[in-house]
């Protein structure tokens, strides 16, 4: 027994092992070998030893409450219970037994008969600690949360070393929004038991809450150093590390979890979301399927997979996925929106006047039901894409000034000037605009790019890097960090490239990142965001009159808004019909804009256009075999035989190019034009025909037709744009004379001039820091 006390183990279980072996019958070696066994985790043995002990004694009340206590370790309760009631009916003055008996009950969902059974031994030893403690379990468990928590306080008043209590109280605490006093008891356990698990979870849980996410960060971590097992402390480190975009030790954080607890399908979700935004893509969705396994009802499990399905191109199983969502919870934010997209990126225009009708109604009703981008491609409404960019930035994107107020920047010689994007890699955009970076002027600016995207390594990555003075990752900073880091190093002007495109950060502009905030190029549209100063623009896309369309001040450059880059590759083979699935001969029109954009209207102008030129084919880009499909069903419904429409593979941009030289007319899109497929198109020597809508990005393909001195492809009307494509296809002289001036202008066209365009939006750049170092608002600026 003295060796057992004293934490000899191994020697204590020798001698009882040496007694039992000359007294087999030794009820106290029985006994106490069994409580060896207990404390050792060896729960079935303890249960047998003891059991033997209590055959040989049976009116012993002491072996009943330890095999009771192995029993309940084993969760075999009705078991347990009636051994500690045999313990109080041979000893009713025994305090513990009434404890471990309430506790039973209390796992037996009896909490009423439980807090009986504490009240029974408190009357019998009015300073056992423990009682006061288990009825303060008890109690919480039927919401008597202030008697509770008094019998938390008369717990640790009686034994200032009872840390579960004490643990206890805190918890009380951080349950009713009471987080100092909360701290205040995590701090005492601490304090007494320094690695304690629940007391640094706990603690970090509220730091958490006041968005203290550093000091969460090292509790969270203490908790799991404490208790490797605890899995609540791995899920609030995951949840903590992902509001800070430390993304790749969030994802850890979680993936430990889930090793823990496998069916816990609230910690699958954090870690589908994490992998999905780290762009683990493949992983994410694994993940979304295993959770979708588990919790079939979840709407939110679906949404995410659905909008995951989007990214590979797996349009037709977002829409069921989406449908799914909307028949458990149809008012889920954007949901009309992503459903109406998808849809179009089928080819399914069977629901899409219901869709729009849905969606138009939701925006005007101030409603998230259309995330601002999709509205853009559904709606050649200035008015509704104003609305729904201004509803999103209200309830996603409200002004913050946790920060402060900006801090006027001292007199620089240089003004320091930051893109943000998420799409520095091969990206439309970045094919757009990589030269500019590198022929922006270095004695009057200094050049920064914060970069948010996923990590890339292929060659245009390579070239933004070489592009910048800075290169700045931030993909695994929050967007008040980024905003803070901008502070920090002296941002004048911060150039937001995405507006609310795929991967936008557009919280970094809601923390005021720069004095002067503008958006430009990925975004043809307004954000809708009072912070945002300016949008950078053409009269174009934005007549004068039209600018009550937008929240920002426009900035109007002298030409075309849109940058191009003049040292893009155009490969020099030479392209076969044959090679491109084209007939030997007859008119090719062509459009490689993204299939979304082609709504019912515009396929019909096309028809006509293919009906009024027999001969002739239309050249479109294979997005995913369902769109194909759908197109020549809807091609036939019209009149126009299926194989009349072509789709062409994807291909390195620079083959893309060469092959645009076997088309004749490139045809546009409205309400969403070409934009960089048509200076894409152009850059190669394609005309390109398009009809002015109302919306910036309804223009974009008239912005670039008229920099390049080709007004006349702009038309006005769908009458006028089929009667234009049919006379040029049944003019081939006309249409050679097109294409060789188009040759002629593009050498000098300020379409393509980047060095010139560089001084434009430089001397934009000068006139907005102008403005704001004599402490002027906004205006409308023209250069």
């Amino acid at each position: 027994m003295r060796a057992h006390q004293e934490g000899a183990i191994a020697q204590a279980n020798q001698l009882y092992n040496t007694i039992l072996k000359n007294d087999p019958k030794n009820v106290g070696a029985l006994h106490m070998q069994g409580v060896l066994a207990y404390q050792a985790g060896h729960l079935q043995i303890a249960v047998d030893l003891i059991g033997q002990a209590i055959k040989l004694a049976p009116d012993d009340a002491a072996p009943h409450i330890n095999r009771g206590l192995a029993l309940s370790a084993l969760k075999r309760h009705d078991e347990a219970l009636a051994h500690f009631e045999r313990a109080t009916s041979l000893r009713p003055d025994f305090a513990e037994a009434y404890v471990n008996r309430g506790i039973t009950l209390k796992e037996l969902s009896r909490p009423e008969d439980a807090i009986a059974s504490y009240d029974r031994a408190i009357a019998l030893q009015p300073r056992l600690a423990a009682a006061h403690n288990n009825k303060g379990n008890a109690l919480r468990q039927v919401e008597r949360l202030d008697e509770a928590l008094k019998c938390y306080e008369q717990a640790f008043a009686l034994d200032g070393q009872d840390v579960d209590a004490c643990q206890n109280m805190g918890m009380l605490h951080a349950d009713a929004g009471r987080s100092d006093e909360a701290l205040k008891c995590f701090d005492q356990v601490i304090a007494l038991r320094p690695q304690h698990a629940e007391a640094h979870n706990g603690k970090g849980a509220i730091l958490a809450q006041k968005e203290q996410w550093t000091q969460a960060i090292a509790h969270f971590e203490a908790a799991i150093q404490g208790n490797d097992k605890l899995v609540q402390a791995h899920k609030n480190l995951g949840v903590a590390q992902r509001s800070l975009f430390q993304l790749s030790n969030a994802v850890q954080a979680f993936q430990k979890a889930a090793q823990l607890s496998p069916l816990d399908v609230e910690i699958l979700a954090f870690l589908a979301l994490s992998l999905l935004e780290a762009g683990r893509y493949a992983e994410a969705l694994a993940v979304y399927d295993q959770a979708i396994r588990l919790a079939p009802e979840r709407p939110d499990l679906y949404y995410n997979r659905a909008n995951l399905y989007v990214r590979f191109n797996r349009h037709g199983d977002a829409v069921t996925d989406y449908m799914t969502v909307y028949g458990i919870k149809p008012d889920i934010q954007y949901l009309a929106g992503y459903l109406a997209s998808n849809r179009l990126k089928t080819g399914d225009w069977s629901h899409l006047a219901n869709d729009m009708a849905q969606c138009e109604r939701g925006i005007r009703a101030d409603e998230l039901v259309v995330q601002p981008f999709i509205a853009l491609s559904l709606f050649d409404s200035p008015e509704l894409h104003k609305q729904a960019a201004r509803t999103s930035v209200k309830q996603e994107f409200p002004e913050s000034t946790v920060l402060g107020a900006i801090p006027v920047h001292a007199g620089r010689s240089k003004i320091r000037v930051g893109y943000y994007s998420a799409d520095f890699h091969g990206h439309a955009t970045s094919y757009l605009i990589a030269q500019l970076f590198e022929v922006h002027d270095r004695e009057r600016f200094e050049w920064f790019a914060f970069s948010f995207g996923p990590p890339a390594t292929d060659s245009m990555r390579a070239r933004l890097v070489a592009g910048f003075d800075h290169f700045i990752d931030v993909r695994e900073r929050s967007e008040i960090d980024i905003a803070r880091l901008s502070r920090e190093l002296g941002i004048d002007i911060a150039i937001d490239l995405m507006g609310f495109t795929t991967g936008c950060r557009f919280g970094i502009f809601a923390h005021r990142c720069a004095p002067i905030q503008a958006g430009y190029l990925g975004y043809p549209g307004t954000t809708g965001a009072d912070y945002m100063d300016y949008v950078i623009a053409d009269k174009v896309v934005v007549p004068p009159d039209a600018r009550r369309h937008f929240t920002e001040k426009l900035v109007y450059l002298p030409h075309s808004y849109q940058v191009n880059d003049s040292q893009r590759a155009i490969s020099d083979r030479m392209f076969t019909r044959e090679e491109a699935r084209l007939p030997a001969t007859g008119g090719v029109f062509c459009c490689f804009n993204n299939n979304q954009k082609i709504l019912p209207q515009v396929f019909d102008s096309w028809m006509r256009i293919l009906q009024g030129v027999p001969d002739s084919v239309l050249w479109l880009l294979a997005d995913n075999p369902a769109v194909e499909d759908s197109l020549r069903r809807e091609a036939q419904a019209r009149g126009v035989a299926a194989e009349r429409l072509v789709f062409a593979q994807r291909l390195p941009l620079s083959e893309h190019l060469a092959r645009h030289r076997l088309a004749d007319l490139f045809l546009d899109t409205l309400p969403y034009n070409a934009h960089t497929t048509a200076s894409d198109a152009l850059w190669a020597g394609l005309p390109v025909l398009t009809r002015l809508g109302e919306s910036f990005a309804a223009r974009v393909a008239a912005s670039l037709l008229h920099a390049v001195g080709l007004p006349e492809l702009v038309t006005h009307s769908a009458a006028e744009y089929e009667a234009l494509a049919i006379s040029l296809a049944q003019d081939p002289a006309r249409l050679k004379a097109l294409r060789d001036k188009l040759q002629a202008e593009k050498a000098q066209s300020p379409l393509f001039n980047t060095h010139q365009f560089a001084r434009d939006i430089e001397a934009a750049y000068l006139a907005m820091h102008e403005r704001h170092l004599q402490g002027l608002p906004p205006e409308v600026i023209e250069v």
